[in-house]
């Protein structure tokens, strides 16, 4: 067993039920929209880093979202480098758990960053299983970054995505069944259920039955709702069994992702979140 699995993926957090906010990287140097700066590349990072520690979300999940098109399964040097870069500046700047998702699905690169600027966790894409997407077909690789992370960044953990969004899976396999298969044979820390793109809500039902099948076969490997998450849906999430949300678009100006963190939005979701759990319990 990996020091990451030791213990539940939910202890590295403060809160029981936590909240994930999302800095969505703009392009980077290399991609097509690149606007030619780096240091405001660390600017936009370090403030919405510092905007969404500050208004109560527990972790932050650094992603190169500006990068589009991606590259499908291996990103060049250059990503990696920029993006360390930033991670490192993130790192310096919060005290709250760090993320690290590096499009489309390189998770190589992922746990490199995470385990040089000491990050928590990473989050892959496509961990088992075959998905295709407009990147074209994309096939798990839990062989290989398991075994990475035993080598390079064993406290890192790994957060996968059952069914990710902006994709279709390959095959019959229900939501229920690539959950526990990507926690009992992906050996991955949590799963992620989202809608089918970024901001769309998720389906509730699916929550449910990837809860269910979790609890059912007594695992520890916490359920986050991956899209669409906002003050009005958080309680939802909560409800439909999830142990957690990653939070974007909702947070941001305008609810639009791309934007800079609004300090408002994040209050609001926050303060959702907790009158949810404060209910619960």
């Amino acid at each position: 067993m990996t020091t990451a699995q030791q213990d539940s993926l939910l202890d590295r957090f403060d809160r029981e039920r936590p909240l994930i906010g999302m800095v969505h990287l703009p392009a980077l140097p290399g991609a097509p929209e690149f606007g030619g700066d780096r240091a405001a590349l660390h600017e936009r990072a370090h403030e919405d880093a510092t905007r969404l520690e500050f208004g109560g979300i527990d972790a932050i999940m650094l992603e190169n979202f500006g990068d589009a098109p991606f590259y499908p399964e291996t990103v060049p040097a250059h990503v990696v480098a920029d993006m360390t870069a930033i991670a490192s500046t993130v790192a310096d700047a919060v005290d709250v758990p760090i993320g690290i998702n590096v499009l489309r699905n390189d998770a190589e690169a992922a746990l490199s960053i995470a385990a040089a600027v000491d990050a928590d966790f990473i989050r892959t894409n496509v961990h088992v299983g075959t998905a295709a997407t407009d990147q074209g077909v994309l096939e798990g690789r839990a062989y290989e970054t398991v075994r990475l992370r035993e080598r390079i960044a064993p406290d890192v953990a790994i957060l996968a995505d059952v069914h990710v969004k902006h994709a279709t899976p390959v095959g019959e396999t229900a939501i229920e069944q690539a959950a526990l298969e990507t926690v009992e044979r992906g050996k991955a820390d949590g799963v992620i259920v989202s809608g089918s793109g970024t901001g769309n809500e998720t389906a509730l039902e699916d929550v449910e039955r990837v809860a269910a099948e979790r609890s059912a076969h007594e695992i520890q490997a916490p359920v986050f709702v991956g899209s669409g998450v906002t003050a009005d849906t958080v309680g939802n999430c909560f409800a439909a069994g999830a142990d957690g949300a990653i939070v974007g678009t909702a947070l941001k100006e305008d609810g639009a992702t791309t934007n800079p963190v609004d300090s408002s939005r994040v209050e609001s979701v926050v303060t959702a979140a907790q009158r949810a759990y404060s209910s619960d319990t």
